[in-house]
């Protein structure tokens, strides 16, 4: 499944419907095939997606050693952490709360 975040303030954000999923959550929507996020709800989801963002970085920090293992590995076999999924759909929000507009999913 593949979830289409949209906005009048900027482009499309596409995800797996799982990634969408979790990061909905983080936001305290519902995952649910439809949704909105108005802009009086944007401040906290934004909060919440820069916690998982933050939490994210500070866990790469404190793990040296797997850095080492993941730099001998080419860029196309690394691995993508929620954090750096989350990014899109926080500048999406950002640009949502700037022009006082709402993000929607689902059909």
């Amino acid at each position: 499944m593949i979830v289409t975040f949209k906005s009048k303030a900027a482009g499309d954000v596409i995800m797996f419907g799982d990634v969408a999923q979790q990061l909905m959550k983080t936001m305290g929507k519902d995952a649910d095939a439809k949704g909105i996020i108005t802009p009086e709800q944007l401040p906290a989801a934004i909060t919440a997606l820069k916690s998982v963002i933050e939490a994210g970085r500070s866990q790469s920090t404190e793990s040296a050693v797997d850095e080492e293992k993941e730099s001998q590995v080419s860029p196309m076999a690394r691995n993508v952490t929620m954090a750096q999924r989350a990014v899109p759909l926080l500048e999406l929000l950002e640009w949502s709360l700037k022009k006082n507009t709402p993000v929607t999913w689902g059909a």
